[in-house]
């Protein structure tokens, strides 16, 4: 009898869990830019879901953390009525820095979101709930806060990812 890891690919049976019409098959991190008549589709595929579901989670919120940091940026120059050579340097290194932080902890929430799925065999709202807690857990403990800010953070971190949840269950 063979045992199933996180690491190993989901099983055919793993569409049962999802909505009716849904299917896991093809799910890899991927991307589209398109301009006028030019288009560029780009796909990821690392041969493990859990990779997967991880670095898709890291480049689409990654860029919106990026993304925000331009339009803060965008806003304060044309607040100021300049911009320099210095602040885009400036803006650039934010963007990173921002892309790179908030990437990496919907990376890790999108990773303990399926490993919790695929450890209780279920997939429903107890899994962003406990996927949301591990997560501002390990993000607050690595921003090297102490015993009471980090339960907070993972009480935090559960509510939101349950209200998103429970969000996306009404739409």
């Amino acid at each position: 009898m063979a045992t199933s890891t996180l690491f190993d690919s989901a099983p055919s049976s793993c569409s049962a869990l999802l909505p009716a019409g849904q299917s896991r098959e093809g799910k890899m991190p991927s991307a589209g830019l398109e301009a006028g008549s030019n288009k560029v589709d780009v796909a990821i595929d690392l041969g493990n879901p859990l990779l997967n579901r991880t670095v898709d989670g890291f480049l689409k919120i990654g860029a919106v953390g990026a993304c925000r940091v331009v339009a803060e940026d965008a806003f304060d120059c044309i607040h100021r009525g300049d911009i320099s050579k210095r602040q885009l340097e400036e803006t650039l290194k934010k963007m990173c820095k921002e892309g790179a932080y908030w990437g990496a902890v919907a990376g890790v929430y999108v990773g303990m979101e399926y490993g919790v799925e695929r450890a209780r065999g279920d997939r429903d709202w107890k899994n962003a709930l406990i996927g949301g807690i591990a997560t501002g857990a390990l993000v607050s403990a690595a921003t090297n806060n102490k015993g009471n800010k980090i339960a907070q953070d993972a009480i935090t971190g559960g509510a939101i990812a349950t209200a998103v949840e429970f969000i996306n269950y009404l739409t």
